[in-house]
């Protein structure tokens, strides 16, 4: 049992604390992206949309203000079979926009990956870009993200995502945190060649390069997959920014992380081969530390306490690792507790935030396990 603590706790250093050490290390000598704030080819924004007529107004205009070329710039959004008015709203904005904007309806409901599936060969930019129908961009977002395009070995660009409040303001709380984390190694792993993680809100590749996906097929994962997998470079554009207002329900919250790891975990199934390090080098060990072994970290976690409860008369040092993470969850109760308070304390909120995470990514895995997929579901606002 102690052999099994001690391999359990270093597992969960390394997943947390060890892949990033390493990974800025590997960062020391940065492959560099020859970008160009000039260039400026012609971009297709893709938006797809269910039941969104809370949202899809003003998603449209913050896309309608970037600040590019409208003649270089168009908008398309897929409606999955919407409900509501999101319809009549697209075609009311198309009338009164200098950008061509163009509304595609699916029927029957298929879920976004169909949807865009639907929608790219009807796109004309060299560039698409991904939005979801309630991300906003900051005015220069998109020249941030194609300016990288200059360089003919980027294939994929994803921008930064930063949660808000209701008012619009930045958030301090766990989630917050947890994406201040994800961007660091974004940042990092550029620098190495390539990132194994994108934000779906803010994605761009180059037209030619998509490949239509199945519709259980995530597509913000699996599309930048198997782009690097042909030799080109996903990148992380910490200029080009999208806000999103964070989820103030932890039920939604864990709803929609169980369904983001739910679909990942299929994800790598299907991209498999580029688990192998003899074949995909540091790429596959990036994909295998910062995504697989992230997903399974709560086998460890438990592991670790299990463990810990069997040899605790072997110690002072395991009494004290027992009371640690007795009281490391106890912080994440009271964070639940707290969760729909915007001035909680971190230490409240980010132990809350990290056992949501593992205990939704056990959920996803059980599932995955069972053979359960989901393709279609509700959107934030709903």
């Amino acid at each position: 049992m102690e052999t099994l603590f001690w391999f359990s706790l270093f597992l969960v250093v390394y997943i947390y604390i060890g892949y990033p050490i390493v990974i800025k290390l590997l960062a020391v000598k940065p492959k560099k992206i020859a970008f160009d704030t000039t260039y400026q080819p012609t971009v297709s924004i893709l938006i797809a949309a269910f039941n969104e007529e809370k949202e899809i107004e003003s998603t449209i205009r913050n896309k309608m203000s970037l600040d590019y070329p409208a003649d270089k710039l168009e908008i398309i959004v897929v409606s999955d079979e919407s409900e509501d008015r999101t319809d009549e709203i697209v075609e009311s904005l198309a009338k009164e926009s200098s950008i061509p904007i163009k509304l595609v309806r699916q029927v029957p409901r298929k879920g976004k990956t169909s949807g865009l599936n639907l929608i790219v060969p009807e796109a004309m930019g060299d560039i698409i870009v991904f939005s979801d129908a309630n991300s906003l961009y900051a005015p220069n977002a998109l020249s941030e993200l194609v300016k990288n395009f200059a360089d003919t070995q980027v294939g994929y660009v994803t921008g930064k995502m930063v949660y808000t409040t209701e008012d619009g303001s930045l958030v301090g709380d766990g989630c917050s945190s947890y994406m201040k984390y994800e961007n660091w190694l974004r940042e990092q792993e550029t620098q190495v060649g390539s990132i194994v993680g994108v934000d779906g809100g803010i994605d761009a590749m180059r037209r030619v390069l998509y490949e239509p996906l199945n519709t259980d097929q995530l597509p913000d994962f699996v599309q930048p997959l198997k782009v690097a997998e042909k030799g080109y470079r996903v990148v992380y554009e910490l200029n080009a920014l999208l806000k999103e207002e964070a989820l103030d329900d932890p039920d939604r919250e864990y709803s929609m992380r169980v369904r983001v790891s739910l679909r990942a975990l299929w994800a790598l199934h299907d991209m498999r081969q580029l688990l192998n390090p003899f074949k995909h080098g540091v790429f596959s060990f990036q994909l295998i530390s910062h995504k697989l072994l992230r997903y399974l970290a709560f086998v460890p976690l438990i592991w670790v306490f299990i463990a810990n409860c069997y040899i605790l008369d072997e110690g002072a040092i395991y009494v004290l690792g027992f009371i640690a993470q007795i009281a490391f969850y106890g912080l994440a109760y009271k964070g639940k507790q707290h969760s729909a308070n915007d001035e909680a304390p971190v230490y409240y909120t980010l132990p809350y935030y990290f056992t949501l995470l593992n205990v939704a990514c056990l959920h996803a895995t059980w599932r995955y396990i069972k053979g359960e997929k989901q393709v279609i579901w509700k959107p934030r606002a709903g």
